[in-house]
């Protein structure tokens, strides 16, 4: 149909109202065009009828599941304008269309919904032109649709009434129940897209100003409502989609409506949409049943449930006009579902946030409370999504932007402090998880969160103390968690204990840990890591048949823990049954099979049991783990495989008669190979000679990342890999120094060097093949850049103190000795050395209490330290 050629200013002023639903308006501009066109009474009749049925509506919006409403007064009043302007029959085509379809919208608010198809029947809706309709009359088609759908529903198929009442549509006649659903999805189709359509224009007429106004318009509506009936037609074709178990089309209904333009009235719809579609797509669809949105959906997809489907799988009609859709070159398009989940939730976040209703004044509560879940929604979406890729910075930056909600919301809150854990911000997130505590103090959890940072990735243990004893004081409250309390507080005073540098600190720790490992083991008997870190601070403490025992009983609780197998087997070699820990230790491999540290102590037993060339065969082993595990490469390395770690893969031969490169320039040395192995990009591979190891701050703060193998937790980020081979280097050259091989030992520690070359275990392995060699004053240099380095390494200290030792310079040995006896009170060799030092001296008696002590703890040491088992909650 044209649009009308109506000069009247009367006339356009009547076509806006109805088009931005200022109903209140209609009746006056009735009563003018009335007085002025007496022909025109029927016209007056129809906007009088729709004009009370929309303000009815307005005044008593239809619910959601709401039942038939019957007469009301109002409407009876509606009926009899609708009536008039019918029975006269003076009104043009287009008018009588109209009357129709407000008179089949009035039978459904009505309850009638088999008279509103009657109506719907006999105007044929699908010759309704588009193309020059009013925009009023857009949307009265739209709402026509989706109540002839919501007709339809109420409606069964092959109802009598489709075959008593005189109908002429054989669309209702012949209606079957399997054709029943596909005709509803058409109406709710073809309602949603002009009504997308309608609210463009609408859109467009407010933009454009509205140049034809009355003199005295009145207060426009900006925000145009949807109302029941637009937001029906919008909303329910795929919840019938999904509901017939045909997702592809749900998700495709999803996106049409998503490409459309946006106007201001379907934004929340948008987000809600969004929103909905990213959650189908991260929890119903994999990467195989994926198909992008510029593509044909597939025939057949795993998606559907083919067994409930009577319905083509795409559209089967056409609109004459379409709602406008966004266009133009390079716009992104998602390639797999979670990126386009992502992208969904992404502009989800943002209209939440740009919506966000933050007033507090109790008039916006209800306000306030339905935008803080639409976002946590969207933020819960957002963690799935991120989650599942590892990309916690990113969600630590969006959940960083949620804080605006956040004001004593608990769950933003802890949601934050966790993604900052898991991208391994952790001082961030301890300052975080303390605000969950203030908002929720009696969960045991959040405080335990805590700990395991403060224990961890931070060494926080003052923090940590506090924290642990926040659940150990909840009591009964914190129910199993009190046991994890004093299992906290335990870890907390064992790593106290390592750190002391008093021998009398250590040991008043040492009882402390014991204490609360113990009261953690007897309130839950069952929790084998209460057991097992009873058995490690036992053993710390060398009390090696109680640990054994409680090492034990935490295996018959948990039999594959790693770290329970890996203190037996340290236990046994307390106990000089190598050859029982080297089988513990390959048994444990068996199941993990790329545990450094397990690896490490193999390396140990094997150099013990089977001699060094064995030894050396698991350090190639370890490099080959390594490789594949990490699986780091160089982009600058043009695959010349000249690196030393490539070489000691690729030989086949016993790694003790390897022809490693003897770099007689230690300046100069593994350059080439530290390339290929991409560190050069990464630390600068400088000569330790230098005078100022100790005074960068840069160096030193490599040296402190380098720890030695006793550690109290596992490293993360991406030092790691490099410092596990630089570890795997040094445990190679440690094994050829005791086959008094000094240049292999050379190459060996310079791949180290390469990597860290200020650790004090590099340093610390120089001084020993300089030893090794013979060089005393190079092997004392050594040893004392590392101690500037770390003054409490106490493998250094002992070595150190033999040479002044052999230099005879008495005194100094002795008090490096005595300080080394400090740090560690364990280690048998400082005491032997010490022994010999005071033995030199002429002090027989405190040599042979050296000695007596040396002996005793030597009895009960294992091969590698108790330490280098992890201590983390």
């Amino acid at each position: 149909m044209t649009a009308r050629k109506s000069g009247s200013r009367l006339e356009t002023e009547i076509e806006r109202c109805r088009s931005e639903g200022q109903w209140d308006k209609i009746p006056e501009l009735v009563r003018q065009l009335s007085a002025k066109l007496i022909s025109n009474d029927d016209l007056g009749e129809l906007l009088l009828g729709e004009c009370k049925l929309q303000s009815y509506l307005k005044e008593n919006p239809i619910k959601q599941g709401a039942s038939p409403r019957g007469l009301r007064p109002k409407l009876v009043e509606v009926r009899k304008h609708l009536n008039a302007a019918l029975d006269r029959g003076n009104l043009k085509a287009d008018y009588l269309q109209e009357a129709s379809l407000l008179m089949a919208k009035l039978c459904y608010v009505e309850g009638d919904y088999r008279e509103a198809l009657g109506h719907y029947s006999r105007v044929n809706m699908d010759d309704l032109p588009l193309v020059g309709a009013p925009v009023y009359r857009l949307s009265m088609i739209a709402e026509a649709y989706a109540t002839k759908g919501l007709c339809l529903e109420k409606v069964p198929a092959a109802s009598p009434f489709l075959s008593n009442k005189n109908v002429s549509s054989p669309s209702l006649s012949n209606r079957s129940a399997g054709a029943g659903d596909q005709d509803i999805i058409t109406c709710y189709e073809k309602s949603g897209d002009i009504a997308l359509l309608y609210l463009q224009e609408v859109e467009k007429a407010l933009s454009a100003g509205m140049q034809n106004r009355s003199p005295k318009p009145g207060p426009v509506t900006q925000d145009q409502e949807l109302g029941y009936f637009l937001e029906t037609g919008l909303q329910r074709a795929h919840v019938i989609h999904f509901k017939n178990g045909n997702l592809t089309r749900g998700v495709g209904r999803f996106r049409e409506i998503l490409r459309a333009v946006e106007t201001r009235t379907t934004q929340n719809l948008r987000m809600t949409i969004a929103r909905q579609l990213a959650e189908i797509l991260l929890r119903g669809m994999c990467e195989q049943s994926y198909w992008s949105p510029l593509e044909d959906p597939p025939t057949v997809s795993p998606l559907d449930d083919h067994s409930r489907q009577g319905h083509p799988p795409t559209k089967n009609y056409n609109l004459s006009r379409r709602p406008r859709v966004y266009s133009g070159e390079n716009l992104f398009c998602p390639q797999e579902n979670t990126e386009e989940a992502l992208l969904l939730l992404l502009i989800s976040e943002s209209m939440a946030n740009r919506d966000a209703v933050l007033s507090r004044i109790p008039e916006h509560n209800n306000d306030r409370i339905i935008s803080l879940q639409s976002a946590s929604v969207v933020y819960d979406l957002l963690t799935i999504a991120l989650g599942r890729r590892g990309q916690y910075e990113m969600l630590s930056e969006c959940l960083e932007r949620a804080m605006k909600f956040a004001f004593e919301e608990f769950h933003l809150w802890y949601q934050l402090a966790l993604s900052l854990m898991a991208a391994g911000k952790s001082a961030r997130a301890v300052k975080v998880f303390k605000e969950c505590i203030r908002l929720k103090p009696e969960d045991p959890t959040i405080p335990l969160l805590a700990v395991k940072l403060c224990i961890g990735p931070l060494h926080w243990l003052d923090e940590g103390e506090c924290f642990a004893k926040l659940v150990i004081d909840m009591g009964e409250k914190a129910a199993e968690f009190r046991a994890k309390g004093y299992l906290a507080i335990g870890l907390v005073y064992s790593l106290k204990a390592t750190d002391a540098s008093l021998r009398g600190t250590q040991e008043e720790y040492q009882r402390k840990a014991l204490g609360a490992f113990q009261r953690a083991q007897s309130l839950s008997p069952t929790d084998h890591l209460a057991a097992f870190y009873l058995a490690l601070q036992l053993a710390v403490s060398r009390q090696i048949p109680e640990a054994l025992g409680y090492v034990r009983q935490a295996l018959q609780l948990q039999g594959d823990d790693v770290h329970s197998l890996h203190l037996l087997a340290l236990l046994l070699s307390a106990q000089k049954h190598y050859h029982d820990g080297l089988n513990i230790i390959e048994m444990a491999l068996s199941e993990y099979p790329e545990n450094f540290n397990l690896l490490y102590t193999k390396v140990k037993l094997e150099t013990l049991c089977r001699g060094p060339e064995e030894a050396l065969l698991t350090c190639k082993h370890m490099l080959q783990i390594w490789k594949t595990f990490y699986n780091l490469t160089n982009p600058s390395d043009s695959g010349r495989g000249s690196s030393l770690l490539d070489r000691a893969i690729a030989d086949r031969r016993q790694l003790n008669a390897m022809t490693l490169p003897d770099f007689s320039d230690p300046d100069t040395v593994g350059l080439q190979d530290a390339n290929a192995l991409g560190f050069s990009s990464m630390f600068s591979v400088c000569s330790v000679h230098a005078t100022s190891i100790a005074a960068s701050r840069v160096e030193q703060a490599l040296s402190e990342v380098a720890s030695s193998l006793p550690s109290s937790a596992p490293k993360h980020g991406p030092l790691h890999p490099w410092m596990t081979l630089a570890q795997i280097w040094l445990h190679a050259a440690e094994v050829y120094i005791g086959m008094s091989k000094p240049a292999e030992a050379t190459a060996c520690t310079q791949e180290a060097a390469n990597l860290f070359p200020t650790s004090h275990n590099v340093l610390y392995m120089r001084g020993q093949v300089a030893e090794l060699r013979g060089n005393i004053d190079e092997a004392k240099r050594w040893y004392e850049e590392a101690l500037s380095i770390s003054p409490t390494h106490v493998k250094t200290m002992q070595r150190l103190g033999l040479i002044l030792h052999q230099l005879q310079r008495y005194s100094l040995s002795e008090k490096v000795l005595r300080d080394a006896v400090q740090v560690n009170s364990t280690a048998h060799d400082v005491w032997n050395s010490l022994g010999e030092v005071l033995q030199a001296q002429g002090n027989a008696a405190a040599a042979t209490e050296c000695f007596l002590t040396a002996l005793e703890l030597e009895a009960s040491s294992p091969v590698l330290p108790f330490t280098i088992i992890p201590r983390a909650l």
